[in-house]
């Protein structure tokens, strides 16, 4: 079999990796800045798609860096279901921006740690990506290497996980790298640096990410059954599983002993806390926050990931169908391989379909295997378009219209659906990222902000799970909840540093009113008439149709009483919206049936107006 046509290898052929250059070779460089530059648009424009990444994950690191922030229940001691350790990296790089030459205190804001934050986390998903494009291009085949970029940067699912701050984004990168470990063979397995970063992802961030490293393990089993004879390979085989453990147990100790020092308490395991809470867990877990139909992660990947999912879904039959039909020499070498590369992503899908509570965001780690299973299959089927037999139908078409409409076609569809997809979630539900710049300096901008100070309430009502994070308040300005409709658990808040509870007192100090059951606590409200800024959705539309508001939610916009408004933006209707509308960017143009026009709300910061008899 000549070498071009090589594409699954053994990984101890060390002579198979020599090919000839490809048309598909892209160098690891240009790799790096293609994922960089989608990154860093992710970092500039992507809402934050989840309210669990600002409680849960901005918050904290705000009160380590400036002494003040929300908590949630599960950052209290008495539960210990969140990683120390996953924050105070984030925490370093907040404090680096801000004491950097740039910042300022003119500005008020710290919008720039913010930024800051997102721009590394963008740098290093890219790097990430790039160590396993170039895994794939050497170990597998170069064009499943470009089509892999095409898939990861033409998603609008990496485009929302890629700068995320949270574990889900956390363990997609350490499953890249983990991945790349076990799939470069040419210097001899790297298994130990393979188990090292997943048991990394698993440990830090979130411990079922360590799923995705289960086909890697069973082919390092398979490997040392078939060794077994061989004393000296067999060995060698138990040394590097042996040191991988070894540097997983030394990553567990040292989270162990950071979450202790936070928590103040001895021994605290955190990836068994959350183990135990969403597993084991009588009468409550995760499915009090709502469950959803099994059908639930196929409408959302074929929304983020349009035809790559259909593809990523294919790529074991088609492999398997390669296997059996394929002529001699175009099929892959390697099938045990080939199921190892390929299990990731049915494994992960699987699981957590079958789970009732589901999130956009559980299916983040297994986005890169998505996107390699996606590329597999996007290369068989140009191979079996290539080398069709003249004598079929499909090898009668010119190989110039085949090219047109396997790869043409699909590729400007692609592109269009992507670009409408980030384009309409940013438009629709970017307006947070912007509306504060009155209250500071603004995101892209120098402007001082006009109103506001260090002090002052921000207080959300229906609006609570749209708060971006305090990085985007003037620094001492708090953000506070008021009663609405909603009768879950809101957040609390860190206590401050206190005699004889160390540095970060509010780590360690249990908090009142926390509760795992979502129980309602009403010490978490503030009363209206405290607060010195408000922010709250209009929706025109549905005023004119006559929908009464309930009580606890009346239109604070329009209460010009008590209320001036200080900044508006455009925010989507989304209960007057249409399904196409509503998933993607439709313009506003006036010809564009009404049915696909998309309605509009408006997201406002408002300011209380002082009484009309003060000075």
């Amino acid at each position: 079999m000549p070498p071009s046509e090589r594409q699954f290898v053994h990984p101890e052929a060390a002579h198979a990796m020599k090919r000839p250059p490809s048309l598909f070779v892209v160098q690891p460089i240009y790799a790096l800045g293609i994922f960089l530059a989608v990154a860093l648009l992710a970092a500039l424009f992507n809402p934050i798609q989840d309210c669990d990444e600002t409680f849960n994950f901005w918050e904290p690191t705000h009160y380590l860096v400036h002494s003040y922030g929300l908590q949630t229940w599960e950052w209290s001691p008495e539960y210990g279901i969140r990683d120390w350790l996953y924050i105070v990296p984030h925490a370093l790089l907040s404090v680096l921006r801000r004491f950097s030459p740039q910042a300022t205190k003119v500005c008020r804001l710290d919008l720039g740690e913010f930024f800051f934050v997102r721009y590394v986390l963008a740098a290093f998903c890219a790097l990430c990506q790039t160590m396993l494009y170039r895994a794939i291009s050497l170990t597998i085949h170069p064009r499943i290497g470009a089509f892999y970029i095409l898939a990861t940067i033409l998603s609008a699912g990496n485009f929302h996980a890629s700068t995320a701050f949270i574990p889900s984004s956390f363990t997609m990168y350490t499953g890249m790298l983990g991945a790349a470990a076990f799939m470069t063979w040419n210097a001899g397995p790297r298994t130990a640096a393979g188990i090292a970063w997943f048991a990394t992802g698993g440990i830090i961030g979130w411990p079922f990410a360590m799923f995705l490293c289960a086909p890697f393990l069973v082919e390092e089993a398979l490997f040392m059954v078939l060794s077994i004879r061989d004393s000296t390979r067999f060995a060698f085989a138990l040394k590097r599983v042996f040191q991988g453990g070894s540097i997983a147990l030394l990553i567990l100790v040292l989270d162990s002993l950071v979450n202790s020092y936070f928590y103040k308490k001895l021994g605290i395991v955190v990836p068994w806390n959350i183990v135990k809470y969403n597993v084991f867990s009588k009468g409550g877990g995760p499915e009090l926050y709502g469950t959803e139909p099994w059908t639930f992660y196929f409408k959302n990947l074929t929304l983020n990931f349009n035809i790559w999912f259909l593809l990523a879904l294919g790529s074991l039959p088609l492999f398997v169908l390669q296997k059996l039909f394929a002529p001699s020499g175009r099929g892959f070498t390697s099938g045990l391989r080939t199921i190892v590369f390929l299990s990731p992503f049915y494994i992960w899908f699987g699981l957590f379909t079958l789970q009732p509570h589901k999130e956009e965001r559980f299916m983040f780690p297994v986005y890169p295997f998505l996107a390699l299973n996606a590329a597999v299959s996007a290369h068989i089927l140009l191979t079996f378009l290539g080398h069709v037999s003249r004598k079929t139908v499909v090898g009668k078409i010119p190989a110039k219209v085949r090219l047109l409409g396997a790869v043409v076609v699909p590729f400007l569809l692609v592109v269009s659906v992507t670009l409408l997809r980030t384009i309409g979630v940013y438009t629709a539900y970017g307006a947070p990222l912007s509306l504060y710049e009155p209250l500071g300096a603004g995101i892209r901008g120098g402007e001082i902000g006009t109103v506001g100070r260090g002090g002052d309430f921000v207080c959300y009502g229906k609006e609570w799970y749209r708060f971006p994070t305090s990085y985007f308040l003037p620094r001492g300005m708090q953000a506070k909840f008021i009663r609405s409709e909603f009768r879950g658990l809101l957040p609390g808040e860190f206590q401050h540093r206190s005699a004889g509870h160390g540095f970060f007192a509010g780590t360690s100090l249990i908090p009142g009113g926390m509760n795992d059951r979502n129980e309602e606590d009403l010490s978490k409200y503030t009363d209206l008439s405290r607060c010195d800024f408000l922010v709250d959705t209009t929706y025109p539309l549905s005023m004119e149709k006559g929908l009464t508001l309930p009580p606890n939610e009346p239109d604070y916009v329009t209460d010009t009483e008590n209320w001036e408004v200080v900044k508006c933006l455009p925010f989507l209707d989304a209960a007057n919206t249409g399904l196409i509308p509503r998933t993607i960017y439709v313009p506003g143009w006036s010809f564009i049936p009404e049915k696909f026009q998309r309605k509009w709300g408006q997201h406002c910061l408002l300011q209380r107006r002082a009484p009309a008899n003060s000075a």
